[in-house]
């Protein structure tokens, strides 16, 4: 897995999903499986098949959570470059052609924000931003064709 770049409060909200998953949450599944084993025949047993796939799913979530904190650096937006795009921050962006505007964070998926999309720095947009400042305009190459945003504002 690559390098993940989080910020301090995401990291330390990640960090307390995993302890969570990893102590709580293993016991509340084994739990949900005796009780489940409990009722009979394994092969008809809805609760239990049930159980067991919570904690395959679970299971699955404390892999990644381990790994990604495994290879995570923590960043903080820029104090010594403010108004660059960086992973960290905010940016407002204004496509070609359109009036609107629209804020993304730029960082990794689990940064997830109240009412703000997110940006990863490694995709073709993200990689199309770094290092850029406000008023200038960005070509980045999208699925769909060459495509150019202005960045309204950065932080």
């Amino acid at each position: 897995m690559s390098e993940t770049q989080l910020t301090p409060e995401t990291h330390a909200r990640l960090a307390a999903e995993l302890e969570d998953l990893t102590t709580r949450g293993r016991v509340e599944i084994a739990r949900q499986i005796e009780a489940a084993r409990a009722l009979g025949d394994l092969s008809e047993n809805g609760d239990y098949h049930a159980a067991k796939d919570a904690q395959g799913k679970m299971e699955a979530r404390i892999r990644q959570l381990r790994a990604m904190l495994g290879s995570a650096t923590i960043v903080e937006p820029s104090s010594e470059a403010p108004g660059v795009v960086a992973a960290g921050v905010e940016v407002e962006l204004r496509y070609e052609g359109d009036d609107a505007t629209e804020r993304y964070f730029v960082g990794s998926i689990e940064e997830r924000r109240e009412n703000v999309a997110v940006i990863s720095p490694g995709s073709p947009l993200g990689k199309a931003l770094l290092g850029h400042e406000r008023g200038d305009l960005v070509e980045f190459e999208a699925p769909s064709g060459s495509l150019r945003v202005e960045i309204v504002s950065v932080g």
